[in-house]
């Protein structure tokens, strides 16, 4: 970790696409960029962008770039295994669709307390050790999903954790379902580094209402992104924020605060509060969009996109959420009114929203007659 050059990392679950393929040409086009100010962390997953983040990374990084220019972080995801002997394997696919003979971060994927459990059965901790003790891991941690009481049972439980990545933004910091702060504490308690994901909230905090969009441009400083990002990296401990970057003005904009860090003044602060206020009052669901929820959907509803359109129905008011409902989310998909409560959603929510009443509030908005 020693190696890695500043606080901002690359995540690779929200590349730039094409007709459902990712964009080698841009997606390399923004990787140099990266490289070029001084920036040389990218995160992906096995299950990311249905398989095609890691390939992405083998064609527009790792054949492209020495291996010491740069860091790559990758996952054990929970829907890829059931017992310990397809961990290996499953891992050794990974470094073959990266390119790559070593991780330099290996993350048990998005432990929560039920997670957790099936990792220590099928031993995928020790597994995991096993690899870092082969070389074929250099660092060794968790991304986290869950209570903070459950990864303090999980860092007391495994002290050979070396970081810890959770979620970690301004809306989320004192959210009693997410507990970003508490999290936080525990992971400065256990002196683990910490890596953030969702400092932007899945992009709720770049596309605000309006009445918190206003608070923050009066501030003549900077993007919506840019107050989101600053102010999970400004906390003492936090070894690297990551962005999902989907194309180029994404990059740029990142770069342009990031490649200088200044944390949030006292003024910033007060004004990010003011918008979490706005939040409160507008009562959104609070998806990421990670699609967790989509992978075993018997219905195959469009669980985010359903969600999204709710939201942006309190926000907006206007028919083209109705339009998106009925003409683009539930054509291919299932509707909000076919899901069947067989609850394999929420089990990996790491929101833990209760998708199945919420999509029960969906339906009587969108399909009443």
């Amino acid at each position: 970790m020693e190696n890695i050059k500043k606080n901002f990392g690359f995540g690779c679950m929200r590349l730039p696409m094409i007709d459902n393929e990712v964009d080698y040409a841009q997606f390399s086009a923004m990787i140099d960029i990266f490289m070029e100010n001084g920036f040389n962390y990218f995160d992906t997953a096995h299950g990311y962008i249905g398989g095609k983040s890691e390939t992405a990374l083998r064609n527009c990084l790792t054949k492209r770039y020495s291996r010491k220019q740069y860091i790559l972080t990758n996952k054990l995801s929970t829907h890829f295994f059931e017992k310990q002997e397809q961990i290996r394997p499953l891992f050794e696919s990974q470094l073959e669709a990266c390119g790559v003979d070593y991780f330099d971060i290996y993350l048990m994927h998005a432990q929560s307390k039920d997670i957790f459990a099936k990792f220590k059965r099928c031993e995928a901790y020790e597994t995991a050790l096993e690899l870092k003790e082969e070389g074929k891991i250099r660092h060794f941690g968790i991304s986290f999903h869950d209570k903070a009481s459950v990864l303090e049972e999980i860092l007391t439980e495994y002290p050979q954790i070396e970081v810890v990545q959770i979620q970690f933004n301004y809306v989320d910091y004192e959210d009693p379902a997410v507990e970003s702060r508490k999290c936080y504490d525990v992971c400065r308690k256990y002196g683990k580094p910490v890596i953030v994901m969702e400092p932007t909230k899945g992009g709720n905090l770049v596309n605000l209402p309006d009445d918190a969009k206003v608070i923050l441009d009066s501030l003549h400083g900077g993007s919506t992104a840019s107050y989101a990002i600053r102010f999970a990296a400004g906390f003492e401990g936090i070894m690297m924020v990551l962005s999902g970057m989907s194309n180029m003005e994404h990059m740029e904009d990142n770069i342009s605060y990031m490649k200088d860090f200044h944390p949030l003044s006292e003024t910033e602060l007060e004004a990010v509060n003011k918008v979490c206020e706005v939040f409160k009052a507008q009562n959104l669901i609070p998806c990421t969009a990670c699609r967790y929820c989509t992978d075993d959907c018997p219905k195959k509803i469009a669980i985010p996109d359903l969600f999204a359109c709710l939201n942006a129905k309190k926000v907006f008011h206007n028919w083209n959420t109705d339009y998106y409902y009925h003409n683009v989310h539930t054509v291919q998909n299932g509707k909000a009114s076919e899901c069947i409560k067989c609850g394999k959603c929420e089990h990996v929510c790491p929101q833990h929203l209760k998708i199945r009443d919420l999509l029960v509030t969906v339906a009587e908005e969108f399909e009443k007659r």
